[in-house]
């Protein structure tokens, strides 16, 4: 495994990802966010949690094009392997924790399936570009 290879390719989804995830928290749903957030009294998320969010998305990048590169030698180089790591990634990350926030904090079912499905596609998007930057050692 090339791991200078998945950190590049890494690095590009998850550039890829967190432009994605702020357009879809400040342009798509931004205003039902801030209703959200000033009806149920939450703060704003301050500078130390966006600090958060994009490094540990950057990290999530890397780990995408990580199980690419896992999944590669079953599947094959290309789109195939990566929506399906791309795929897994969602389940296990997006929708899950978004099913959960959803019933912890009340939030409404329009919103969250906007969100579910721009976050497959995201994913789907940053893994696949991720993947192009990927080669063998």
């Amino acid at each position: 495994m090339n791991f200078g290879r998945v950190v590049l390719g890494g690095l590009l989804a998850g550039l890829i990802l967190n432009i994605g995830e702020f357009l879809l928290n400040e342009k798509v749903l931004g205003a039902q966010m801030k209703a959200f957030f000033t009806g149920h009294n939450f703060q704003d998320p301050g500078s130390n949690f966006i600090i958060v969010a994009v490094g540990m998305t950057f990290l999530l990048g890397i780990i995408a094009v990580w199980l690419y590169a896992l999944i590669r030698p079953r599947l094959g180089p290309g789109p195939k392997a990566a929506i399906v790591a791309a795929f897994i990634l969602w389940l296990g990350i997006y929708l899950y924790s978004g099913v959960i926030n959803m019933f912890l904090f009340g939030l409404p079912m329009n919103m969250m399936i906007i969100a579910f499905c721009w976050g497959l596609v995201e994913y789907i998007i940053a893994t696949i570009a991720g993947a192009w930057v990927y080669t063998e050692a």
